[in-house]
């Protein structure tokens, strides 16, 4: 078995994953990747490398972990290492167009949006295209749906775009996207490991778009109306319908995406429009504990124990007879 090596920038979402990897009896150690130096002449330790890279990292003073990631991995590529989450998913972990040119190219339906460069451009690019209907302001490099705000007229974006409370996007770039009002405030975040759909949660929605599901980032339960019983912010449901599973699945497979959550919308009309892909998943692991998949394969880390004790036997396999010439 060959050594599994996790590059990440944010060790209060490794726990559960170290617990998983233990419990399978992994050989692994981590790459915290905020600084460091690489000699690209000589070749990068035997093993499988897994990406945790998060569009997030600059909200942790990690500003250019993603960059940093990036060429980490074409060194890594150049040597022939097996990657989990390669460039490909890297590069549409940090931008939301890039994602949703890759997700259109499969079929998949995505919000109508409207990219912007400038902050004093973006009023005037609401007025233009979505004028008169409630907007959404997200930033191209997001992450745990930070700086997703909604806004129902005109008037209510420039008062925030104009004002102190303004936060620039990382990489400069805005978008304005269609607000999909659905039946319920419920979202789905479908969950792949391996390319291949593993279960899906509902999310409640009533308390924002802060949606991270990592025990670090401190969800609790959803608010209710006075007189209802408290909802689960996570709940693990059976499925997700055939085709757009089977859509999901290609485009991983095309995009080079291994492990991701793919959050999706209903709306009144019918659409199902699909808006995030999460790179660097996580767990909620009371919904897991609810569903009795806690500690088990089927759980999301148990998953990636699997595939990566799987990677790294085929891995120390070729390193077996590269030794013996």
């Amino acid at each position: 078995m060959s050594r599994i090596h996790v590059l990440h920038e944010n060790p209060a979402w490794l726990p559960p994953l170290a617990e998983a990897f233990d419990r399978a009896g992994l050989d692994w150690t981590e790459w915290f990747l905020h600084e460091g130096t690489f000699d690209l002449a000589e070749p990068p330790p035997e093993g499988v490398f897994y990406n945790r890279m998060s569009a997030s990292s600059h909200t942790r003073d990690h500003r250019f972990s993603p960059e940093l990631t990036a060429a980490v991995l074409a060194w890594l590529t150049r040597w022939g290492r097996r990657v989990v989450n390669g460039p490909g998913a890297l590069d549409l972990e940090i931008s939301k167009v890039r994602q949703y040119a890759a997700l259109e190219h499969y079929g998949i339906v995505t919000p109508r949006t409207v990219l912007v460069a400038g902050r004093g451009n973006i009023v005037a690019a609401a007025q233009q295209h979505f004028s008169g209907q409630p907007v959404i302001l997200k930033p191209n490099r997001g992450g745990k749906g930070l700086g997703v705000q909604l806004f129902s007229s005109a008037d209510s974006l420039a008062a925030y775009v104009e004002s102190d409370a303004w936060v620039s996007p990382v990489d400069g770039l805005a978008l304005l996207q269609e607000y999909a009002r659905a039946p319920r405030p419920l979202i789905t975040r479908a969950e792949f490991v391996g390319g291949r759909f593993l279960y899906a949660v509902e999310v409640d929605t009533s308390d924002g778009f802060e949606l991270c599901p990592a025990d670090a980032c401190a969800i609790g339960d959803a608010n209710c109306p006075v007189g209802e019983a408290p909802r689960h912010k996570f709940t693990i449901i059976d499925g997700i319908p055939d085709t757009l599973r089977i859509r999901l699945e290609r485009f991983l497979a095309g995009a080079g995406i291994d492990v991701a959550g793919i959050e999706f919308i209903g709306d009144l009309t019918g659409r199902v429009l699909v808006y995030d892909v999460n790179t660097n998943t996580n767990y909620n692991a009371e919904a897991e504990l609810r569903a009795k998949r806690a500690g088990t394969p089927n759980s999301g880390p148990g998953a990636i124990a699997v595939l990566l004790g799987n990677l790294s036997r085929e891995a120390g396999e070729v390193e077996v007879r590269k030794r013996r010439g």
